[in-house]
């Protein structure tokens, strides 16, 4: 189910097959889902108090991020959430703490407010959404580009590769092979209901 390239098309039609497969998922499916990967990502990651976590406002299709919330909560962890840049030609992201008031943006995602922005480079744990990944940490987004973007430093790092990304997906949303194209920042670790995935380049 590999596209037999990295271009645009491609991904858009791999894109259109893995959304409907996660779309076909139960209410109820969905939520155990989410209790697991919480459960998982307890065990595989060491969330210390005072660790600086970035998640995300899920859209209604994509993995609930609120157990995750509740155990980086539960262990004393900052809390960041991502926002867009403005103006968004420049397709930017910035993190900011959690607590500022929540705005929807024009991709329909809850939004903080405020000017307090941390520097992605200082996070230690983002949890990435995603379409579709592989084990090498190949990552298959929505299309925008901004968590490339916003990572793109880790590309030229060759030792010190924090923060850790740690994708969180369902396990249908796993693919044998994506063909990764020249901007693509490779998550460390993914984890779904089945459990976490130690990535080639993790």
């Amino acid at each position: 189910m590999a596209p037999p390239d990295s271009s645009p098309a491609a991904r858009r039609a791999l894109r259109a097959g893995l959304n409907a497969a996660r779309r076909a998922l139960t209410p109820g499916e969905r939520a155990r889902a989410a209790r697991r990967i919480a459960h998982h990502a307890e065990h595989a990651l060491h969330l210390r108090s005072g660790a600086r976590v970035a998640l995300y406002a899920a859209l209604p299709h994509e993995l609930d991020c609120a157990p995750l919330l509740e155990l980086a909560e539960r262990r004393g962890c900052r809390i960041y959430l991502p926002r867009i840049d403005r103006p968004r030609a420049a397709r930017g992201m910035r993190f900011i703490a959690r607590g500022a008031r929540l705005r929807v943006n024009h991709l329909g995602i809850e939004e903080p407010q405020g000017d307090a922005a941390l520097g992605a480079r200082w996070l230690d744990v983002v949890f990435l959404p995603l379409v579709g990944f592989d084990r090498r940490g190949v990552r298959l987004g929505s299309g925008g580009g901004y968590y490339d973007r916003a990572f793109a430093f880790r590309r030229w790092r060759s030792v010190w590769h924090a923060p850790l990304l740690v994708g969180v997906g369902y396990a249908c949303q796993e693919l044998e092979h994506i063909v990764a194209a020249a901007h693509d920042v490779r998550m460390d670790m993914v984890i779904t209901e089945e459990g976490p995935i130690r990535c080639a380049t993790g």
